[in-house]
């Protein structure tokens, strides 16, 4: 018991913790996991959770996808891929299909498979997979286009992957008289019952939930339930149906456009999270030596190596001929395939009924599945965002800012930050508004923030920051708590309230306050109208942060710093942290603080050519 309990928690503080190190320090994600993994489990041999959990690690694990997967179709809205429908359409049909039959000769003529097995196996590898490719989208920050396609392919493909290598299955017990005609007309009939399943249960849950049915704290819960059950029914009427009928699920409630649609995401997206840390180190590190030294073989690695440079181009080049594709998003995404949970657990499924069945090269097929995981893990986790870089499909490397309201303050705001090479967009939904903003060159929108139409028509992603500027402090504080999710709270800033008591309000409310409470968005821009300027000044150490601080600090207001490493540093005054030689601390300034400056630097020149 106890050790069971410390197995349950080393892998969830593991998997999170492995998630924390790969953001601080910009790595993959699913790279990280994977090594610890390996080191606490066949390395060091520490645990093995699969030993641990006994009968119900197989169990958890397909739960733990079923959710993974509904989490990701909840995302799929049709508004979002207008453009590319036929891109996505292809490469889930015909480069499927291409992926397979490629990839099933692959592994017969090159890793050494007998055709029956390369045919089953073929199937299961075309897919990707919402486990990895969400990681390395957050990751890589690619635009708007190869991002939509790439997520869209590994949440569609996905149950569809285990679902053809199920088909292949059962062609090769009829072929091999194991099963009769009946069976294999059956098991299509499943297949559809599944899907019709999770969309009878998607709308009707929608339904539910707009009614107001279900109480709000319910919500989540009651959605979560509602698709381990519809997993599990769906699973016991055919093995392996059960990932399409939660993907069915959730695509028909992401396209029915319900109101606390966000609210389900958001919780789900928690989950996701935790399950897909604490997935790839439970597997990870249930792996044995033994096993590991099987991947270390010539034609294992020979074949990994025609998967990723001929099959899966092939497939992409090939299915995405006339549909719109440049050169560069063709070339990013056919290079793109990282293989994951789904390839690992459902492998391990077949490998034990083809050996069971008599088929002896059976046995081989985990430690190929393996193969292909680590080496597209490891290979595309590293190379995604080196490579959208140099094809120029990578959103920025630099961390944006969005400005919301447009007003004079926002334009010399905007200008000033832009000078850094940041992407800054102001949105407002008046056009007269962005007039000061346009006239300074800088990207403006018009259109709400909130609504769904900005979601889905402006492309927001090389936007790590965001300043809620509008005159209408609630609306503010609606803009910040609205994409507290998506960017944390601690890049979300607002100007301070101007109307009633600031400590009235919860500080849970809104952003954290842009500048000091007496610098509201209606002094800021009397300030510009009166001629405040931007000013830069660099710290050195003659001039160090305390005495910027001590020169007339009631003439310059402090708007953001600017590190040596170009990062971008709000809240100057409010943070109470030295500054180091080098920053640039951007302010805005009053013009007699300016010609004071001035008159300062000519009677000190004045007096040292007397000298």
């Amino acid at each position: 018991m106890e050790l069971t309990l410390f197995v349950i928690a080393a892998v969830v503080v593991l998997g999170i913790l492995s998630q924390w190190i790969a953001w601080r320090f910009r790595l993959p994600a699913i790279v990280i996991m994977s090594l610890v993994g390996l080191i606490v489990g066949p390395f060091l041999n520490i645990f093995n959770p699969h030993e641990s959990f006994g009968g119900v690690f197989n169990p958890l694990i397909s739960l733990a996808v079923a959710i993974i997967l509904f989490e990701g179709s909840l995302s799929l809205d049709i508004r979002e891929i207008r453009g590319f429908r036929r891109s996505i359409f292809r490469i889930s049909t015909i480069g499927a299909f291409i992926a397979w039959i490629t990839g099933s000769f692959a592994a017969h003529y090159l890793a050494g498979l007998s055709l029956d097995v390369a045919f089953v196996i073929g199937g299961l590898f075309i897919v990707t997979g919402p486990t990895v490719i969400l990681p390395l989208l957050r990751q890589s920050k690619l635009k708007e286009r190869p991002a939509a396609i790439l997520k869209w392919e590994g949440i569609v493909v996905d149950p569809f992957g285990a679902l053809l290598a199920l088909f292949a299955l059962q062609i090769v017990f009829w072929i091999n008289e194991f099963i009769s005609g009946t069976s294999l007309i059956l098991f299509f009939g499943a297949s559809l019952l599944a899907a019709l399943i999770g969309a009878i249960a998607g709308y009707l849950l929608g339904r539910l939930l707009e009614l107001g049915y279900i109480p709000e704290y319910l919500k989540s819960p009651a959605v979560l339930s509602s698709v381990l059950l519809v997993f599990v029914l769906s699973d016991m009427i055919m093995h392996e149906t059960g990932l399409l009928a939660v993907t069915a699920m959730g695509i028909v409630m992401a396209n029915m456009h319900l109101t606390s649609i966000r609210d389900l995401i958001h919780f789900k997206e928690n989950i996701s999270v935790l399950l897909i840390s604490s997935v790839f180190i439970m597997l990870t590190a249930s792996l044995s030596i033994e096993t590991l030294l099987e991947i270390l073989n010539w034609r294992m690695f020979i074949f990994v190596l025609a998967m990723m440079f001929i099959v899966r181009p092939l497939s992409i080049w090939v299915s995405t001929i006339g549909v719109g594709l440049s050169i560069q998003e063709r070339t990013l995404i056919g290079w793109i395939a990282p293989r994951g949970i789904v390839a690992l657990t459902v492998s391990g499924y077949f490998a034990g009924v083809l050996t069971d069945s008599g088929f002896e090269d059976g046995d081989i097929i985990t430690a190929l599945t393996l193969a292909l995981v680590f080496a597209t893990v490891l290979a595309h986790g590293f190379s995604i965002s080196w490579l959208a870089r140099k094809l120029g499909l990578q959103a920025t490397e630099e961390a944006g800012v969005m400005i919301v309201g447009g007003t004079e303050f926002s334009a010399v705001l905007a200008e000033a930050l832009q000078s850094f090479n940041k992407p800054v967009i102001v949105i407002d939904r008046s056009w007269g508004a962005l007039n000061p903003t346009r006239q300074r060159g800088i990207k403006t929108e018009v259109g709400d923030i909130l609504s769904e139409h900005t979601e889905y028509h402006v492309d927001l992603t090389p936007y790590e920051f965001l300043i809620a500027a509008t005159e209408e402090d609630a609306y503010n504080a609606l803009i910040c708590q609205r994409f507290v999710p998506e960017l944390g709270r601690e890049h979300i800033f607002q100007t301070p309230i101007h109307m009633g008591d600031p400590s009235d309000y919860s500080k849970s409310l809104g952003g954290k306050m842009f500048l000091e409470q007496k610098y509201d968005i209606h002094t800021l821009n009397r300030h510009v109208e009166e001629g405040f300027m931007i000013r830069k000044t660099t710290l050195t150490e003659q001039y160090t942060f305390e005495d910027f601080l001590q020169d007339d600090i009631h003439k310059t207001i402090p708007l953001f710093a600017v590190g040596k490493d170009n990062n971008l540093i709000f809240s100057v005054i409010g943070a109470k942290r030295n500054f180091e030689q080098g920053t640039t601390i951007v302010s805005l300034t009053s013009p007699t603080r300016k010609i004071e400056k001035a008159l300062e630097k000519a009677n000190n020149t004045e007096n040292i050519s007397k000298e």
